[in-house]
């Protein structure tokens, strides 16, 4: 019964160092996201962090300021939810698509 446990134990192990690497990996991986059309775009590394945004000059004027901050929230959302999935596939090669509790985050 302990060599069974040992041996979970283990690949729990494995299973850590694997999806670390993971995460050093999506840190290098980006996606891109945009609103109204292109008129705002954004780039999102895969540790949710903005890498770039791109405004087209169109919406730089004063009257354009509501909307403007409009589209950056929506691009702003969009590449979050671009970056939530390519990592949910992304582990997802770990686990080899075994399901996780909700709520639990890996590494432990």
């Amino acid at each position: 019964m302990m060599g069974n446990m040992g041996n979970m134990m283990k690949k729990v192990q494995e299973m850590q160092s694997k999806m670390q690497e993971v995460q050093k990996e999506l840190e290098s991986k980006t996606v891109e996201a945009n609103a109204g059309g292109g008129l705002v775009s954004i780039i999102m590394n895969g540790k949710h962090q903005v890498q770039s945004i791109n405004i087209d000059p169109s919406l730089l004027k004063e009257d354009e300021k509501d909307v403007l901050e409009d589209l950056i929230k929506a691009a702003l959302n969009n590449a979050k939810e671009k970056v939530d999935e390519m990592s949910a596939e992304e582990m997802k090669k770990v686990t080899g698509g075994l399901p996780l509790p909700p709520g639990m985050k890996l590494p432990f």
